[in-house]
């Protein structure tokens, strides 16, 4: 069964940075994060390939979000850079059973919990 903890989320002001983490256990191939918000959808963020060879980011989230993974540690990152207001949202970290990438939610075979990410304006 695979695990996956979030961590590294907190409060910043808008045009900061944070990194998030997600380490897991037991096998993960295609990993992702994903952003929900109270009354709204989960959304997709980005997702890398088990090789860390091919991502895959939402429009809004190209340029200024960056998406690794380190094998040997089983852990996967979100740097995300100029953050704004509307970035605020609990994150998710997601894992699948197949190392395809890709943003709909319903492929997705493992979440974690999330981590809070808040952005003051």
């Amino acid at each position: 069964q695979v695990q996956l903890v979030e961590s590294g989320g907190g409060l910043v002001r808008a045009g900061g940075s944070l990194r998030l983490s997600c380490t897991a256990s037991g096998d993960t191939y295609a990993m992702g994060w994903f952003r929900q918000v109270p009354g709204k959808e989960r959304e997709f963020v980005a997702s890398i390939s088990q090789g860390g060879t091919r991502t895959v980011y939402a429009d809004s989230e190209k340029g200024r979000f960056t998406i690794s993974r380190d094998s040997a540690k089983n852990t996967m990152y979100l740097k995300m850079n100029d953050l704004k207001s509307e970035d605020t949202a609990v994150y998710y970290c997601a894992s699948r059973l197949v190392n395809i990438v890709g943003g709909d939610v319903q492929k997705w075979d493992h979440w974690g919990k999330g981590t809070q990410v808040t952005v003051s304006s």
